[in-house]
């Protein structure tokens, strides 16, 4: 672990989300966290000495809210809590998001408003630097009153219980902090209340979705920019003129891409003279369409960066006034309606992209031998590549139906009203992942429409994109199984292999 990130709970990156999510580092608290977090313990602790009537402290939950908790029993109904919520089902979190998890709860806790002990905190924080990972199934949330069920998973392992993944093997949680020299925690009052309130679950979906999904707006713009090169488009719709009269940011952006992804191409500047004036929309209206996903993930990431450094715990501690407030922070309507949004936002990516598919594979629209192939008849070339791409494009149609118009009262209507946004980031990651798959095979039918301008070269973005491609998939004369290609082009979107390639040549993507 060479790098380290300090955590205040104050002003955390959403990339360093990812950085320690992906990357295991040493994760430590800064001294002023720390200094917050003994304050916020210490008007715990002063209502449970003078044994006042606090949810959460010294009463039960939710419904049982009205039910007084003796001062002897109030260790056990931490351990309860965790416990009897920990009821998720169904596959659990990948290791790098359960990281992601953990990492924006001992961010929260951090703030001091939770009142927990600092070694609550350390624990978590103990989990992440050994690498000790808490199975978390994926449902069980409703978004509201915090994302319970998976945090209960977490602080199952906090306390010695449940399963987690160590050094690769699934173990107990037990097990798993006695190889990792720690020990299992024993909860104090709120501590487990904290632990299992928040947004953490959604937020940190959401943000790993956000950062894939910026870094597919680019990946787009590379396909579209090497389908246009392929289908000898005009780049004249990309003028920055055009541009400064609908001064959009997101169309901005995706035309300077476009433009420096095409400078220097031989290939346009060998049907320059020609009589065709404009490309079909998919085509001509890239800035616009990706554009406008680029600016849906513009406000999204505000809305990601606000909630990752806030206090979405219940009750809340006010240090400086010595009280404990009951709210709302736990709902996760913001984050519900933003996951939503992108999901809708990304899948316009493959919908687009779709439709690029669809022309440079029709002979009577490309100017190129029908799906690709010059042996056309015996060989399908890439006719069923468009296939798999519509059956990802029609998925994403019903993924992008938004979870945050859906409520489900729960906890005998104390909870009347939730968020479902843990589902619609889950929901949003798959999106993630078709559009991914949508632009492999986009990049797959481009890349071998170049095959038939040869000698001539397309612009050096493009160029840069296509070697890229080259280097792990060959062109092809005759069928094979192209499954394999469009695996290995998407792995090269998730490595970052394509865009890195890209940037080297023409600077950074917008």
């Amino acid at each position: 672990m060479e790098h380290k990130l300090i955590i205040s709970g104050c002003n955390m990156a959403l990339e360093s989300v990812e950085q320690i999510a992906l990357n295991p580092s040493k994760v430590i608290l800064s001294h002023r966290a720390l200094n917050r977090i003994k304050a916020g313990r210490k008007v715990v602790e002063k209502i449970v000495k003078q044994n006042q009537t606090v949810y959460g402290i010294t009463t039960g939950f939710g419904r049982f809210a009205e039910i007084r908790i003796s001062l002897n029993e109030i260790d056990q109904l931490q351990e309860n809590l965790i416990k009897s919520h920990a009821t998720g089902v169904g596959q659990v979190f990948q290791p790098h998001q359960a990281r992601a998890i953990m990492l924006l709860q001992a961010n929260q806790l951090a703030k001091g408003a939770s009142g927990v002990r600092s070694m609550v905190v350390q624990q978590l924080l103990g989990l992440l630097n050994h690498d000790v990972i808490p199975l978390v199934p994926r449902q069980g949330s409703v978004g509201a009153s915090g994302d319970l069920s998976p945090m209960a998973h977490i602080g199952l392992v906090m306390i010695g219980r449940g399963q987690a993944f160590y050094k690769g093997r699934v173990v107990s949680g037990g097990a798993a902090l006695k190889k990792a020299g720690m020990k299992p925690l024993i909860l104090k009052a709120k501590e487990g209340l904290a632990i299992t309130n928040g947004t953490e679950v959604m937020t940190a979906l959401g943000i790993l979705n956000l950062l894939e999904a910026e870094r597919l707006c680019k990946i787009a713009d590379i396909a579209g920019a090497m389908s246009l090169e392929a289908l000898r488009g005009t780049n004249v719709a990309f003028d920055e003129e055009i541009q400064k009269l609908r001064p959009h940011r997101g169309q901005g952006c995706s035309a300077d891409n476009l433009r420096r992804l095409m400078t220097g191409s031989h290939i346009r500047k060998s049907h320059k003279e020609c009589l065709k004036v404009q490309d079909a929309y998919s085509l001509r209206c890239m800035p616009q369409v990706h554009g406008a996903t680029k600016g849906a993930l513009q406000h999204i990431r505000q809305i990601l960066e606000t909630e990752l450094n806030s206090v979405t715990d219940n009750p809340l501690v006010i240090v400086n006034q010595g009280r404990v407030l009951s709210g709302g922070n736990f709902h996760g309507q913001p984050v519900a309606l933003a996951m939503d949004y992108l999901g809708i936002a990304v899948a316009e990516l493959a919908d687009i992209s779709e439709r690029r598919i669809a022309r440079l594979l029709d002979v009577s629209l490309s100017g190129l031998p029908g799906f690709l192939t010059q042996h056309g008849g015996l060989n399908s070339g890439l006719m069923i590549v468009h296939n798999t791409a519509a059956s990802l494009v029609s998925e994403n149609k019903v993924l992008a139906h938004p979870s945050s118009v859906d409520s489900i009262p729960t906890s005998a209507n104390q909870e009347d009203h939730v968020s479902m946004g843990t589902i619609g980031a889950r929901k949003a990651g798959q999106i993630c992942d078709n559009v991914r798959y949508v632009l492999a095979c986009e990049l797959l039918c481009a890349s071998q429409g170049l095959e038939f301008h040869k000698p001539l070269k397309p612009g050096k973005g493009v160029n840069a994109a296509y070697q890229s491609i080259r280097a792990r998939v060959r062109s092809f004369t005759y069928d094979r199984e192209f499954h394999q290609d469009i695996e290995e082009i998407a792995r090269l979107i998730q490595g970052n292999d394509i865009l890195k390639a890209v940037e080297t040549v023409i600077g950074k993507l917008k």
